[in-house]
């Protein structure tokens, strides 16, 4: 994640890329077909996947280079291509023209019913691919759509596997997840290894307020811990009861990061709270510069 400093500098300053590299469009478009042809399979029940596997059988022993020897691989291809021309999938050529037009309708906050002045989207222009954010609780689930959207590589944290099994098969169809990751935890109680630093933490405040007092003090401290120096979190009201602004008391050390209002005109809707942004403190003696 670019520092504020680095931020009014970027037009002239060398970019570098943390991590391993980001997929690539073959390797994101592989990534979809595999998916839709999971999920396809998952959907039958088991008189049609052995019908299915019939078919594949038929398919080669017919075709006109003679009978094949039925290797599991070899079926496993045969079936999965009897999936696409079911499913209609697209070709690679067609779906990176849909998928170049379908990354920038995502890459707009919007997109996802997120305010253009809200804490996370006022984080977009600083962050850069291969940063790693942590998105915690289901409430804050459109962030982490944003978030892929924008190369992030995002590990999600929930307390039940229905928000987890939704946001994946989400994710998928957008054809985001491969740089996801979700986990269904006790929050507070047990924290997944994550392998990456994490330059960006996303928390829902409802979440939060739903913990008790011990696991909640647990968790902001793990996820406080794990947060690189310069790092920042964005707490989030994303329940109308729970204001972002109650969790500040948890960050005794952390700076606040200025937010911009928008003033309302009198009759019209007021917009959703933003939330609130906190910083890391860098360690002494350590210019702000280096805080990427």
């Amino acid at each position: 994640m670019l520092s504020q400093t680095q931020l009014a500098v970027r037009a002239g300053s060398a970019r570098t890329r943390r991590g391993p590299p980001l997929p690539s469009p073959k390797q994101r478009y592989q990534a979809y077909l595999l998916q839709r042809i999971e999920d396809y399979k998952n959907s039958l029940a088991r008189e049609e996947v052995l019908r299915l596997g019939n078919d594949a059988a038929t398919e080669l022993q017919d075709a006109p280079e003679g009978q094949y020897f039925l290797t599991e691989v070899l079926m496993q291809e045969t079936v999965d291509r009897l999936i696409m021309k079911r499913l209609r999938l697209p070709t690679f050529g067609k779906w990176r023209q849909k998928f170049a037009k379908l990354r920038e309708a995502q890459r707009e906050p919007t997109h996802w019913g997120i305010e253009r002045g809200s804490a996370v989207a006022s984080l977009l222009p600083r962050l850069e691919g291969g940063d790693h954010a942590l998105v915690v609780g289901g409430g804050a689930e459109a962030t982490a759509y944003l978030l892929a959207a924008h190369d992030v590589r995002v590990t999600c944290l929930f307390g039940d596997d229905a928000t987890c099994t939704r946001i994946e098969n989400r994710m998928a169809a957008e054809s985001l997840s491969g740089d996801f990751e979700a986990y269904v935890v006790m929050l507070g109680t047990w924290f997944p290894e994550l392998g990456l630093p994490v330059h960006l933490v996303v928390i829902d405040a409802a979440t939060l307020a739903e913990l008790p007092g011990p696991r909640r003090l647990a968790l902001m401290a793990h996820l406080q811990d794990v947060t690189v120096p310069g790092g920042v979190h964005a707490v989030l009201p994303t329940d109308g009861n729970v204001a972002a602004e109650t969790w500040l008391s948890l960050y005794p050390d952390w700076d606040r990061l200025p937010l911009r209002t928008e003033s309302t005109r009198r009759g019209t809707k007021r917009p959703v709270p933003p939330g609130v942004l906190l910083t890391r403190p860098l360690p002494p003696n350590t210019s702000q510069a280096s805080s990427a």
